[in-house]
């Protein structure tokens, strides 16, 4: 059945009320250290890139009440993106911390800032909780990723990945989708690469269509209650990321809960500064990237 959903006046859906996602607890917070990277990607979600601030850097005493009360509310992991989290130099201390609640795990393009810290990772690998990387990689070909992340950066993070690797921590890829790829295929390269390489054939490899840059308007079909119970299911709707996550982001000098790791560009998604209050909320499914979910089960989440 196609899962798309029209806007009301195409004869596919005659409903006008907003689909939406209701959170049925919290398993997963994540949190943004910040838009600042050493890298500068043209097709960057979050449009990071050297002393970006649009979201600030996460301080730990940002992060303390929130990983202790996620705990409290039975979160069992912490997810942490960016930007680069190894740019803010209070991410170890984060980690450190968070390590004793819960298992990790982080996002990171593994070039010069990770590279820099690698001893100081090391150094927390006997908390009682598994830290795990996932890795940007965008193509198989050296060429097309240095192309947009800088010469010498495919070498780099595929060698970080394989160090973290060897080094006893779990890895998984991120990689870009293409317009009409076949992406069996294409992640068939993949594993060819992660054999050359002396990583597991059978790495997870997690793909993402185009989010475009951060308040960029991308027309996309209406989601409506009508398309939430026509093509998707209880058990389905509850893949959603915003059905059982949160993202603590700082703007502003204020710290605030957002539903998920995609929509930090819209202030109608700020739930305020609560976690507990947060999970009462309905979830609209307005952004142009709630389209993204709902057509190709995208989420940021390995959970």
């Amino acid at each position: 059945m196609d899962r798309f959903c029209g806007n009301g006046n195409n004869g596919q859906d005659t409903s006008n009320l907003p689909g939406y996602i209701a959170p049925y607890g919290l398993k997963e917070l994540w949190f943004h250290t910040g838009t600042t990277c050493n890298l500068s990607c043209p097709f960057c979600l979050e449009g990071s890139q050297p002393g970006d601030d649009r979201i600030q850097k996460l301080s730990l005493e940002d992060a303390k009440p929130y990983l202790d009360e996620a705990k409290r509310l039975g979160a069992e992991q912490f997810s942490f993106t960016g930007g680069e989290p190894f740019v803010n130099k209070e991410f170890i201390s984060i980690l450190d911390y968070a390590l004793e609640l819960n298992p990790c795990l982080v996002l990171t393009n593994a070039t010069e800032p990770l590279i820099k810290k690698m001893d100081d990772v090391v150094k927390i690998m006997d908390k009682p909780n598994k830290l795990s990387f996932r890795v940007s990689i965008d193509s198989y070909i050296e060429a097309e990723h240095d192309k947009y992340r800088g010469i010498g950066n495919f070498k780099k993070a595929l060698n970080t990945a394989k160090k973290l690797h060897s080094l006893g921590f779990h890895i998984s890829i991120a990689r870009q989708m293409r317009p009409d790829e076949n992406t069996e295929g294409v992640n068939g390269k993949y594993q060819q690469l992660f054999k050359e390489h002396g990583l597991p054939e059978d790495t997870l490899i997690v793909v993402f269509p185009d989010f475009e840059r951060p308040n960029t308007q991308v027309k996309t079909p209406t989601i409506t209650e009508h398309c939430m119970t026509t093509y998707q299911t209880e058990e389905t709707r509850k893949k959603f990321m915003c059905a059982f996550s949160k993202m603590i982001v700082k703007k502003d000098g204020r710290l605030t809960v957002l539903p998920c790791t995609l929509v930090d560009d819209s202030k109608q998604y700020e739930q305020g500064s609560k976690l507990e209050q947060s999970l009462a909320q309905k979830i609209f499914l307005h952004h142009h990237r709630c389209f993204s979910c709902f057509k190709y089960g995208s989420s940021c989440s390995e959970s």
